[in-house]
C-alpha cells in the first residue's frame, strides 16, 4: 500500500452531529462522502487522510481502514495477520497499541484476538507493542471479517494545539465548529458570545473567516507511519494567504479570568487581531458595529456549573437583552436544559437531535432573524 492506494477513510462523528459533519466533508471536497454508523466514510489515499486531519473542523478523529481479511478461529487470525503487509504502513521503530472488538463472530475473545495480532506485528515487523503507545491499531471482527484500522489523528482533533487555558466544562472546538455550521455561519458576519468562557466561539469564527486550517498547529499520529511523506505534508500545511478578516468576533464574560484566558488563547491561535474580548455582564450587552450577525452562546446549564435556580434569572436577562437590542440578528444557544432555554422567551425553531457532550446531552436552540 503506497500513498496512491485507495482505501476507506472514516471520520468519527460526535453523536448527534453526523449531518453537519457530512455537509462539511462534502464542502471540503471529499468525494463520495456518505453517512455510516458512527460517522462519515469516503475513499481516498494517504494525502486525503492528511488533509482530513488538517482541514476538518468537526471530526473527532480520522481513521484509515488499512485492510481486511476473513478469520474463523484464532489460528487463522494468527496466520493471516502474519501475512499482512505491515511494513507498507507501519514502522518497525514506532510502538503500537493493539485493540480488538468482536461481534457475531466465531472469534469471540477480543483480548485473545488482540494478542495474536500484536504477536504477529512484533514477530513479523519487529514493531514494539505497548499499552501506552500513541499509535493505535484497531481490529474489528464482525461476522468473521477482520477489519484493520489505524487512528491517524492521535490526540482527539478538538485539541488544536493552541488552547492552553480553559474554564470549567469547556465546549470542544469540534462541537463549536459544527454548531456554528448549523446556524449557517461562514465567517462573513459578526459573531457575539456574551458568555465566552475560554473564547471557543469567537476564536473558531475568526479562524473560519481567515481560512485557517484547524490542524495547522499540532502533530498527528500519521507522521509516525511508513506511508508518511514529510515533504508533501509540509507543502499541504503551508499557509495559504487569504483575505484578512475585519475584527468583528466578540467575546464577553463577567469573569475577568475568562477574558484573560480567551485573550491568551486567541493570541496562541494567531487570531488576536480579529477578536475582541471584554469583561462585562449580560445586562450590558449591546450589538457591535458591523452587524447584524450571529449571537452564539453556551451558558452554564446548572448540571456541572452554577445553581439551576439562580440560572433562570440569567437566561431570562439574556433573552430580554437580545430581544430588545439585537433585532436583525440570529441566535444559537447550547444548553442541556430545555426549561432554561424556554425562559429566554426567544422564538426558537424546532430543536434537532441531542448531542453528546462530556457525559451529558445538549441541544442547539436556534432562532431565525430576530424581529
Amino acid at each position: 500500500m503506497d500513498t496512491t492506494d485507495d482505501f476507506e477513510i472514516f471520520l468519527v462523528a460526535t453523536p448527534g452531529l453526523e449531518g453537519p459533519l457530512l455537509e462539511e466533508a462534502r464542502e471540503r471536497g471529499f468525494a463520495g462522502a456518505e453517512p455510516v454508523a458512527g460517522g462519515i466514510a469516503f475513499r481516498g489515499g494517504w494525502p486525503e487522510v492528511w488533509r482530513a486531519n488538517l482541514e476538518m473542523r468537526g471530526a473527532a478523529k480520522v481513521l484509515a481502514r488499512i485492510g481486511a481479511f476473513r478469520a474463523m478461529h484464532l489460528a487463522q487470525l494468527d496466520k493471516r495477520a502474519r501475512k499482512f503487509p505491515w511494513a507498507e504502513v507501519l514502522r518497525a521503530d514506532v510502538p503500537v497499541k493493539v485493540e480488538a472488538t468482536c461481534r457475531r463472530s466465531r472469534i469471540y475473545h477480543a483480548g485473545a484476538a488482540a494478542q495474536r495480532i500484536a504477536r504477529a506485528l512484533t514477530e513479523e515487523l519487529g514493531a514494539p507493542v505497548a499499552e501506552d503507545a500513541p499509535l493505535r491499531l484497531m481490529a474489528r471482527i464482525e461476522d468473521d471479517l477482520v477489519t484493520l484500522s489505524l487512528d491517524t489523528s492521535g490526540e482527539p482533533l478538538h485539541r488544536r494545539g493552541h488552547k492552553e487555558a480553559v474554564n470549567k466544562a469547556p465546549l470542544r472546538e469540534t462541537l463549536a465548529a459544527l454548531f456554528l455550521r448549523e446556524c449557517g455561519y461562514d465567517g462573513t458576519e459578526p459573531l457575539v458570545d456574551p458568555m465566552c468562557g475560554s473564547g471557543t466561539f469567537p476564536i473558531e469564527a475568526a479562524e473560519i473567516a481567515a481560512g485557517l486550517a484547524p490542524g495547522r498547529a499540532r502533530r498527528f499520529a500519521f507522521e509516525d507511519l511508513a506511508s508518511f511523506d514529510p515533504a508533501a505534508w509540509a507543502d499541504m500545511r503551508a499557509p495559504r494567504p487569504g483575505p484578512a478578516p475585519v475584527p468583528r468576533y466578540h467575546g464577553y464574560d463577567r469573569d475577568a479570568g475568562a477574558i484573560r484566558m480567551s485573550t491568551a488563547n486567541a493570541a496562541r491561535a494567531g487570531v488576536e487581531g480579529w477578536t475582541r474580548f471584554a469583561c462585562q455582564p449580560v445586562s450590558d450587552l449591546v450589538p457591535p458595529e458591523g452587524g447584524p450577525g450571529l449571537v452564539m452562546v453556551n451558558p452554564p446549564y446548572g448540571a456541572r456549573i452554577g445553581n439551576r435556580k439562580l440560572l433562570f434569572g440569567l437566561y431570562a436577562t439574556l433573552g430580554q437583552v437580545l430581544q430588545a437590542r439585537f433585532q436583525g440578528w440570529r441566535v444559537g444557544l447550547v444548553t442541556a436544559d430545555a426549561g432554561l432555554a424556554k425562559v429566554t422567551g426567544l422564538p426558537f425553531l424546532p430543536k434537532g437531535a441531542p448531542v453528546a457532550h462530556g457525559g451529558m446531552k445538549v441541544w442547539l436552540h436556534r432562532t431565525d432573524i430576530l424581529r
